[in-house]
């Protein structure tokens, strides 16, 4: 078979308070939901209509057929979701302060089984045909995760389209230092990069968006998203840049905004859109999810994505 989208990288159990703006010292019960970026990539592509499959490795524990049981659910393929025999599933907690503050606390020690995925456990077939591959900086942060992913992306070899998501978590590295010449090694491969300020400072410094995102496609990137919080998102291609609005709406919790905003950009690269049309229905596409509590379950479809960008007074195309 033939992915529309294939991610590789994270995967999590995410546990959300019933309650916000309680400490979770304080919190009495959770909801589940199935979590990590590109697992959430993977299922906002898949509620937009595309086939989609995500790299990644679970644990022995009852997480791990909860994992794949929720991504069969969602229509996202599940054959590439391994499980590691001494490693746990991971869990994430959080705590949520609408509109803009959602601390988490991530529970991946000793070590996540999605930082074990193996070169050899990869299908470089698959890698190469599928019409969006989408990797992350998490992926880079250890071995042998990040020779998988690097091994992975020249195998690829910068066939349209391949993603790279900055995803940039600092608990997760040891230095900046670290971390920036691994993020560059894949932006050499990636012809879209997706980020948000501090992201994208990590990769080429500061500036203002638009510095940065042309310091983005120097790197050969042909479309680079830098994602503005409230403020929309700036989309730079060859000779163009545009800042696109956001749309507005009561937050509930931001934390998968950003990954409905990358399975958003994963269908319009599919479906040839402009750079400015994918950045307005990817803006939309987030909203929607920020305005609910869950993450994977909040994923909208592409009707859901036009009815809010309507009601917001933004143009579809």
């Amino acid at each position: 078979m033939t992915f529309d989208v294939l991610t590789i990288g994270r995967v999590s159990v995410d546990l959300y308070p019933a309650e916000s703006g309680v400490p979770l010292a304080e919190v009495r019960s959770f909801h589940r939901f199935l979590g990590g970026g590109p697992t959430n990539v993977a299922v906002a592509a898949a509620r937009l209509g595309r086939r989609s499959a995500v790299i990644t490795k679970v644990g022995r524990e009852g997480f791990g057929p909860y994992v794949r049981t929720a991504l069969r659910g969602f229509g996202v393929d599940d054959r590439y979701v391994g499980t590691h025999a001494a490693l746990l599933t991971p869990i994430v907690f959080c705590e949520l302060y609408p509109p803009d503050h959602f601390p988490i606390i991530f529970y991946r020690e000793p070590k996540a089984p999605d930082l074990e995925i193996a070169e050899d456990e990869l299908d470089l077939d698959a890698v190469r045909t599928a019409g969006v591959f989408w990797t992350t900086g998490t992926g880079l942060c250890e071995e042998p995760s990040r020779g998988t992913t690097l091994a992975a992306l020249r195998a690829r070899g910068r066939r349209p389209h391949v993603v790279h998501d900055l995803d940039w978590r600092p608990m997760f590295w040891a230095s900046v230092e670290e971390a920036r010449p691994v993020q560059l090694e894949a932006l050499r491969w990636a012809t879209v990069a997706v980020g948000n300020r501090a992201e994208v400072e990590l990769a080429v410094g500061e500036g203002s968006p638009e510095e940065q995102a042309e310091r983005l496609l120097g790197l050969g990137v042909e479309l680079a998203f830098v994602k503005l919080g409230p403020e929309g998102t700036l989309v730079a291609w060859a000779g163009g840049a545009e800042r696109v609005p956001a749309v507005p709406v009561p937050v509930v919790n931001g934390l998968g905004a950003g990954d409905a905003f990358g399975g958003a950009v994963c269908h319009g690269l599919l479906g040839g859109w402009d750079p400015v049309r994918i950045a307005r229905f990817a803006n939309a596409a987030g909203a929607h999810v920020a305005a609910r509590l869950a993450c994977a379950d909040a994923m909208p479809t592409e009707a859901e994505v036009l009815d809010l960008l309507s009601r917001a007074g933004q143009p579809a195309h």
